[in-house]
């Protein structure tokens, strides 16, 4: 008990480290809450500070959403323990203790978080958002798209409905954190 316990305590607090703020403070540009959408995310930084930033905040973002699963894979934890701790991490950036629970939408933490529990899932999840940011070339609809076919994706693949319930919320919080978003998309003001 205390193993799983340890590592949903360390995905979250992973969760919490936000690459965009850190990076802002590292390579000097502003601080992503205070420019731009307001969102420390990968895509706000590119908008504020240019596509080499935004890839470090991104493979940032990943690898707390994937360091953690992994290190459950690796100690053998059940599919329910794995699917938490892809969780907390992705709950970590979106609600992070060391930045008073404000913190950006979750995307790409969700994204290697879904990876790491199942890859064939993950792959297909990030094909899902790379046709629809293709297609449309809307960050934020690719990602509402993809994460409502997140836990279908999850229970084709095998998983039973405890676990695919984990991921549905997980979907949920995010696209809940996307309604600014989702109205601007309704009013055609989306950028």
């Amino acid at each position: 008990m205390l193993e799983p316990a340890a590592l949903l305590l360390f995905a979250y607090l992973l969760g919490s480290i936000s690459s965009a703020i850190l990076l802002s403070r590292i390579m000097g540009f502003a601080d992503p809450r205070s420019e731009g959408s307001k969102n420390p995310g990968a895509t706000n930084v590119m908008r504020i500070a240019g596509k080499k930033a935004a890839f470090f905040t991104l493979v940032g973002d990943c690898l707390k959403g994937l360091i953690p699963v992994l290190l459950g894979r690796l100690v053998g934890v059940e599919p329910m323990i794995l699917a938490l701790i892809a969780f907390a991490a992705f709950a970590g950036h979106c609600f992070p203790v060391f930045f008073r629970f404000q913190g950006g939408k979750g995307v790409a933490t969700a994204i290697a978080g879904s990876v790491g529990f199942d890859w064939i899932a993950g792959a297909l999840l990030v094909a899902i958002w790379l046709l629809f940011a293709k297609v449309f070339r809307i960050s934020s609809l690719a990602a509402i798209i993809s994460f409502c076919a997140l836990p279908v994706l999850i229970y084709w693949r095998g998983q039973d409905l405890a676990v695919t319930a984990v991921f549905a919320v997980m979907s949920l919080i995010l696209i809940w954190r996307h309604r600014g978003n989702i109205q601007r998309l309704l009013t055609g003001t989306e950028s």
